[in-house]
């Protein structure tokens, strides 16, 4: 019996270690580019390099419209890179609206070391790039999946005209903790991106895109995160609709052109 005790607990031991020095593989999913590689759009756009202070690079995507009426800057998700994420630049530019989309590093043709500091301090590099381009009144913040932790750090420390959460998560504790439940997640997770602390802090309006059956982050995280600001966030169900699939949905298309016309009403749907 002692002997399984041990074995167990070696076990355990174990399990902490690897999650604790192997958490970004778990998280993070990268597409990685070589440096050489030629992005494809069937519309015109700018590809950047932004040059870090600790020696990182920022690879980034810009499009552009004439006479627009702001700028979407859209922070992707966990998977791939940039060369798939672009596609969705159409959604906006179609409205009328720049759109910036970066890679975050270890991504596409982005370097350098990743981790939650960095992942900040290098949206909010951008956020002032495009500051020096449009006046802040002009500025959408968008975050979808894991970047909706990240954007919603952005528009804690700005004020931008509206601020975006496609399918967000409560906070990245409180979603790792659904799967991890039996580790002790408060020493060992290296990214604890709180967007439930974050959106008190937001200034603007906030809209929420979000599927009733996403399992991934089921829409419950969503609520949660009403109910906190409940004068300051819009709710807007897909009825049906999961985590990866909201494009799929008629829906998903009528609530975002709602929301980019909006002068920054809030109403639940």
């Amino acid at each position: 019996m002692l002997t399984i005790v041990y074995i167990i607990a070696l076990v355990y031991l174990l399990l902490c270690v690897v999650f604790y020095f192997f958490q970004d593989y778990f998280f993070f999913r990268p597409e990685i580019l070589p440096k050489d590689f030629e992005y494809q759009y069937p519309f015109p756009f700018e590809e950047l390099d932004f040059e870090m202070k600790d020696g990182g690079v920022v690879n980034a995507i810009y499009f552009k419209v004439p006479n627009a009426r702001g700028v979407v800057y859209y922070l992707k998700g966990n998977s791939r890179s940039i060369k798939g994420w672009g596609k969705f630049a159409k959604d906006y530019l179609s409205n009328g609206y720049d759109f910036f989309m970066m890679d975050y590093r270890g991504f596409g043709k982005s370097r350098g070391k990743r981790d939650e500091k960095r992942l900040y301090a290098d949206s909010q590099y951008i956020y002032e790039w495009l500051l020096g381009r449009y006046p802040e009144e002009h500025l959408i913040v968008l975050g979808r999946s894991l970047g909706s932790g990240i954007a919603a750090w952005v528009a804690s420390q700005n004020n931008p005209r509206l601020l975006v959460l496609d399918s967000p998560y409560f906070s990245f504790y409180h979603n790792i903790k659904r799967y991890l439940f039996f580790v002790p997640l408060k020493w060992l997770l290296r990214y604890n991106i709180r967007t439930d602390q974050y959106v008190l802090s937001v200034d603007c309006p906030i809209h929420i895109v979000h599927g009733t059956k996403d399992r991934l982050f089921p829409i419950s995280q969503s609520e949660a995160l009403v109910r906190l600001k409940p004068q300051g966030i819009t709710l807007h169900r897909i009825e049906g609709a999961g985590h990866n699939d909201l494009p799929d949905y008629k829906e998903f298309y009528e609530i975002l052109y709602k929301i980019l016309y909006l002068d920054g009403q809030n109403e639940e749907e």
